[in-house]
């Protein structure tokens, strides 16, 4: 079915909510490049003897199988960067992308009697697109005193909730209106920063456990209950009663973050607190400031202050 084009600049649309795209990395442009420089390898194919068409074809299908791996790596460093606390990817993409990409050319470069020469290039383009693209993340990032079991089920969690909003984007499609795709696209925004929240914290999960399955499933099914009445009959009374169930979620939703932040900010003041209890028990003093000190001269005349600090051995500020 045909759909009108539109975007954030195209008239009528100030009132459509834009929401925010996934992060993207900054080198993901360059991909395609690499799929480009292969080219020659197809082109040539088709005038080579059969062993030539063979390896031509090939080492374009492993380089192109390469550039894959390595966009899929960038999205994954992207998401990475994009959280104060992640885990590393589960394999490096970057790595073995740059491996398929030095082999593809080694394999299209290959002669009878020129291995050594292939290997070179292999190993150069492999060379060439660890400088192009970097490593991999190799490290946990921010999980210092992070529970792993917990954020095991915070990840399933927040897979189950990832596909009750996939669910609701799958529905809200069928209604045909760009308004509705974009209030619920932002919806979903406000509810992946739910997510992340309980990620950086697992010992929210608790707090947060029936906006992340109950409450994003109720989403899911009113969701998919009014795609299938609006399809049919367009009910205007229907939209806007959607409307404002989206607009209620969305408040509880972004409630329910600010909630579990401050939440965070009590949590730390009373563990200072007991931490500076401990040490008024233990006789420790907390130690005053270097400008109070400074406070304390400052009815001192400028000269005096200039002769205590050289007496001191400092020069004067």
């Amino acid at each position: 079915m045909a759909q009108r084009f539109g975007g954030r600049f195209s008239p009528g649309a100030s009132n459509i909510p834009q929401p925010k795209g996934p992060p993207v990395h900054r080198l993901e442009t360059r991909v395609k490049w690499v799929t480009i420089a292969a080219i020659p390898f197809l082109l040539s194919a088709f005038w080579q003897d059969p062993v030539g068409l063979v390896t031509n074809l090939a080492g374009f299908g492993i380089v192109a199988l390469g550039a894959i791996l390595t966009r899929e790596g960038l999205q994954a460093e992207a998401a990475y960067d994009a959280r104060r606390v992640a885990r590393r990817p589960a394999w490096p993409r970057k790595l073995f992308g740059g491996i398929l990409t030095g082999l593809g050319l080694a394999v299209g470069a290959w002669a009878p009697g020129a291995l050594a020469g292939a290997a070179l290039i292999g190993a150069a383009g492999l060379a060439l697109h660890y400088l192009a693209f970097g490593p991999d993340p190799m490290r946990d990032k921010g999980m210092e005193g992070v529970d792993t079991f917990q954020q095991d089920r915070v990840a399933r969690f927040v897979a189950e909730g990832e596909e009750y909003l996939k669910g609701m984007q799958d529905a809200i499609l069928r209604t045909g209106d760009r308004k509705l795709q974009a209030r619920v696209a932002v919806f979903a925004e406000t509810a992946r920063e739910l997510f992340r929240r309980v990620e950086e914290d697992p010992a929210d999960l608790a707090a947060a456990r029936r906006y992340l399955g109950v409450y994003l499933m109720g989403a899911r099914d009113a969701t998919v209950k009014f795609a299938d009445l609006y399809a049919q009959t367009g009910d205007a009374s229907a939209k806007a009663d959607y409307g404002a169930l989206l607009s209620d979620l969305e408040g509880n939703f972004a409630a329910r973050t600010r909630s579990l932040i401050e939440g965070g900010r009590t949590d730390f003041d009373i563990e200072m607190q007991v931490l500076r209890d401990r040490l008024a028990r233990e006789g420790v003093r907390p130690q005053e400031p270097e400008r109070a000190s400074l406070e304390d001269r400052r009815g001192m005349e400028l000269t005096d202050l200039i002769r205590e600090t050289v007496k001191a051995g400092r020069k004067p500020d």
